[in-house]
């Protein structure tokens, strides 16, 4: 893989200097115009252009994510507002030796969207083309091994700009694109946990699958991926409408309107990545990547545990691997992927099972491991077993009778205790030489309550007996 990166690099720099030199062959330098960035923009907002998702992306955000922060470099230094516009026979000439089976011709809605591309867009043409060797080699591979043309390595210019973490409006994700249905069809799995449109390697091979079987359904390259933008049926309605003709600009008046600017901008696409050079765009400067490799996990692992494991900071673990939506990789449920530098990689299958028992290096929710059972599952419970259900209620019953019974046992047993203490404070013992005067007076009472009390006709007590008081 590594040896793909650099030799990508290398070919990036020979085919910038050769588009650089054929452009001088064919085109003298007094018939090419230097014109402003801002002038471009106005020129081109003049145009029926309908911008793909590609198109309305914010660059910006591309630039702050993960892998661009750790191996892109922006140079403000190479970027110029000058722009240089050709005559038309050149941009036809360009096209034409593009080293392509799909037809490439040129229009005027094709110019309108070289036009976009090489003006309002050349900060994020700048991007796609540093970012281009993280994935292009994974898009080649993909096509070549369904026999699809490499040129459809640039759709993802018009889908998403290069962005595996693109959402469009309607709900279609990843670097291709995929709509929930269409990815489920060609194996890819999107569930709350995980979602594989995401997933460079995965989505790309499933994204060529998709592309041959459209071709298979048109016999055209160009129709192939006009449905790919709005679906097999919407084609088919454009041909019936434009009478049978299988061509793609015999239908184009037919197409919904998205569709219309679809195949021109992948063509302009296609146009802007091979002749950046000519319109003074610059590359972001790039470094290759670390070299990846996968190992299976079979059990519910946390990216924050595999992170600790690996002596790795989460945030490069979440970006290896953004398919697993929630950090969490649900190996339980079904044979997982993980990828991680090579350098983990041993560490990581060293430490086995206690991989599963670290604390990852991010706060994480738990997980229940014990719920109460689904009412389904009580129901079919209580239809198999309703004596052991009587059973289980009418011992829940004694129980509650036991309690309540134990409760007012313990409650009189607090009564009479009370009333014995103050029973017992009530008395008092007659000492050696008291009277009823005396007692009286220690007790802040009367004698005539004494003698009441404790039915006394007269004064007379006995020391060693108890007199109440009270």
């Amino acid at each position: 893989m590594m040896n793909r990166i650099y030799k990508y690099f290398c070919s990036l720099a020979i085919g910038c200097f050769a588009a650089s030199a054929t452009a001088t062959t064919i085109l003298p330098s007094a018939d090419t115009i230097m014109v402003s960035d801002v002038d471009l923009q106005s020129a081109a907002q003049t145009t029926d252009v309908t911008p793909t998702e590609g198109m309305l992306h914010n660059v910006d955000t591309q630039v702050d994510g993960w892998y661009m922060r750790k191996y892109m470099r922006v140079d403000s230094t190479l970027y110029t507002n000058e722009n240089p516009i050709f005559p038309r026979e050149v941009y036809m000439d360009r096209l034409r030796r593009l080293p392509n089976i799909m037809e490439m011709p040129y229009n005027d809605v094709v110019q309108d969207y070289i036009n976009h591309y090489t003006g309002r867009l050349r900060r994020s043409v700048s991007f796609m083309l540093g970012v281009q060797n993280f994935y292009v080699p994974l898009f080649e591979e993909a096509l070549e091994a369904e026999g699809v043309p490499l040129e459809l390595k640039y759709l993802p210019v018009v889908e998403s700009a290069f962005d595996p973490m693109a959402t469009s409006h309607v709900g279609a994700a990843g670097l291709w694109q995929f709509m929930i249905p269409t990815a489920k069809h060609y194996g890819l799995t999107v569930n709350s946990l995980i979602d594989e449109r995401r997933d460079p390697i995965k989505s790309s091979r499933a994204a060529a699958k998709y592309l041959k079987d459209l071709y298979n359904s048109f016999g055209d390259w160009t129709l192939a991926i006009a449905a790919y933008n709005c679906g097999r049926n919407n084609v088919l309605k454009a041909i019936k409408r434009a009478g049978g003709a299988r061509d793609y600009w015999a239908i184009y008046p037919y197409l919904p309107r998205e569709t219309r600017g679809y195949v021109p901008a992948f063509i302009a696409a296609n146009y802007v990545m091979n002749y950046y050079c000519d319109h003074k765009i610059p590359a972001m400067k790039t470094i290759a990547p670390a070299e990846t490799d996968t190992v299976v996990v079979t059990r519910s692992l946390h990216l924050g545990q595999v992170a600790a494991a690996c002596n790795l900071d989460f945030e490069t673990v979440q970006a290896m691997n953004p398919q697993y939506r929630t950090g969490v990789v649900p190996g339980n449920a079904q044979p997982c992927a993980l990828r991680l530098p090579m350098t983990a990689i041993d560490r990581f299958l060293q430490l086995g099972d206690s991989v599963y028992h670290l604390t990852p290096t991010v706060e994480v929710a738990e997980r229940r491991e014990e719920v109460a059972p689904a009412e389904a599952e009580v129901e079919s419970k209580q239809a198999n077993t309703r004596q052991s259900r009587r059973q289980v209620l009418a011992e829940e019953r004694r129980e509650r009778r036991e309690r309540k019974a134990a409760a007012a046992a313990e409650r009189a047993r607090k009564r009479k205790s009370k009333r014995a203490t103050r029973s017992e404070s009530d008395e008092v013992d007659i000492r050696q030489g008291d009277t009823l005067s005396e007692i009286a007076r220690r007790n802040n009472t009367t004698v005539e309550k004494l003698q009441k009390i404790n039915n006394l006709n007269g004064s007379a007590i006995r020391a060693g007996k108890k007199l109440r008081v009270k």
